[in-house]
């Protein structure tokens, strides 16, 4: 995950890594399945004492490598999210040799936390509040100190850039198929 000091990204220093955040386990691997599968993404899941592939930050977050997400029962969703969002995100030539680091800019790594956040609301157990108060209990950082905050009153770029690369329609609908250019 690139780092963006003005607005959202975590940091190794800053994960709070909580019991209380919403995990694959409490939304169930086939509603992520089905989340996930219609931007060409395969969600893989596995046993709990394996380590995961691709993972950025290690632990039970979430890995990326190639077109698969993969994830554990203990990973949180606001990972598994994040690191699927990277994929949609990036370009054919970028995902052709995707492993573990997604890389990008700012305006690209704001547009992941953006379609995350929308993402949530589709996924039943989970929404784009609790998104949100899952993101901060993690780490990421914001401007203007919560997710929230920065949702509702800064991430109009975010949004922008993502209707720019064809991610999101005029309203604001997920258009649901990754960048294609």
């Amino acid at each position: 995950m690139a780092s963006a000091p003005d607005s959202a990204a975590g940091s190794a220093q800053g994960v709070v890594l909580s019991t209380s955040v919403v995990t694959v386990a409490d939304v169930g691997p086939v509603a992520c399945r089905e989340l996930l599968t219609p931007f060409g993404i395969e969600v893989v899941v596995l046993e709990s004492s394996v380590p995961i592939p691709g993972s950025y930050w290690g632990e039970s977050e979430a890995g990326l490598i190639g077109s698969r997400v993969y994830c554990r029962s203990d990973t949180p969703v606001h990972s598994l999210l994040h690191e699927a969002c990277h994929f949609i995100c990036m370009d054919k030539r970028r995902r052709a040799v995707l492993e573990r680091d997604a890389g990008g800019d700012f305006g690209e790594e704001n547009a992941v936390c953006w379609l995350q956040i929308a993402l949530a609301d589709h996924l039943q157990g989970m929404g784009a509040a609790r998104m949100m108060v899952d993101m901060d209990a993690w780490g990421y950082t914001f401007r203007l100190g919560s997710a929230q905050a920065w949702i509702e009153q800064d991430s109009d770029d975010a949004r922008t850039w993502l209707q720019v690369k064809g991610l999101l329609d005029a309203s604001r609908g997920i258009t649901w198929r990754p960048r294609n250019d």
